[in-house]
C-alpha cells in the first residue's frame, strides 16, 4: 500500500470534511433532538457523505473521460475549491450559526451535503482516485476515505463533549490551523498541474 498517498489523501479529505468546524453547525441543527436522535443524525450524515464520495470515486474517471477533462484541470479546480475552503476556515467564527435549521432531514441536507460532502470533497476524491495507478494505491485512497469519514463520525458523535472541552476559542484555533493546511494543499495541487503543463503541454 502506498503510505505517502494514504497520508496525503487522508489529511486532504479530513481538512475538507473539517469535522471540528462542523460541530457548531451540528449542535445548532440538532439542539432539539434527544441524545439518541443526535447520534443517529451524526451516523446518517456521515453515511450520506460516504455514499456521495464513493459514487464519484467509482464513476469519476468515466465522468472525466466523457467530459474531456484532464487530471491536471481537475487538480487546478480542486486546488481552487480547496483555496476557497481555506479562506472560509481562516475567517470562520465557530460561535455563529452557519446553516439554517428549517429542514427536518438535516442529516441529509445540509449536514451530509454540502457541509461534509461538498464540491471540495468530491473533487479531492476524484483527484486521488485518478492518481491511484495500481491496486495498492487504490486501496490506500479507499482506506484514507474510510479513516477520514470515521474520524468525522466520531467527532460529530461526541460533538457535545468536544464543544464543552474546546469552547469557542479552541474550536476557532483548530479551525484556523486546518485552514492553513488547506491553503498549503491548494497551492501544491495547482503547482503540480502547472508543472505538468509546462513540461508536457496542455492537452
Amino acid at each position: 500500500m502506498s503510505t505517502a498517498l494514504f497520508v496525503q489523501a487522508f489529511v486532504t479529505l479530513l481538512v475538507i470534511f473539517d469535522p471540528l468546524a462542523a460541530i457548531p453547525v451540528f449542535l445548532t441543527l440538532t439542539r432539539a433532538q434527544t441524545p439518541a436522535a443526535r447520534r443517529r443524525t451524526a451516523r446518517i450524515s456521515v453515511l450520506v457523505a460516504a455514499g456521495i464520495v464513493a459514487v464519484f470515486a467509482v464513476l469519476g474517471d468515466r465522468l472525466l473521460d466523457a467530459l474531456g477533462i484532464s487530471l491536471q484541470a481537475l487538480q487546478v479546480a480542486g486546488g481552487a475549491l480547496l483555496g476557497l475552503i481555506a479562506l472560509d476556515l481562516l475567517k470562520a467564527d465557530c460561535a455563529r450559526d452557519r446553516a439554517r435549521a428549517e429542514s427536518g432531514a438535516v442529516a441529509f441536507v445540509p449536514l451530509g451535503t454540502p457541509l461534509l460532502a461538498g464540491p471540495g470533497a468530491i473533487a479531492a476524491t476524484m483527484l486521488y482516485m485518478e492518481k491511484a495507478d495500481s491496486g495498492p494505491a487504490t486501496l490506500a485512497v479507499v482506506l484514507a476515505m474510510v479513516a477520514a469519514l470515521a474520524i468525522t463520525w466520531l467527532t460529530l458523535r461526541f460533538s457535545s463533549l468536544i464543544g464543552r472541552l474546546l469552547k469557542d476559542n479552541g474550536l476557532n484555533l483548530v479551525t484556523r490551523v486546518m485552514g492553513l493546511l488547506a491553503a498549503a494543499m491548494a497551492v501544491q495541487l495547482v503547482a503540480g498541474a502547472l508543472q505538468h503543463w509546462v513540461r508536457w503541454g496542455v492537452g
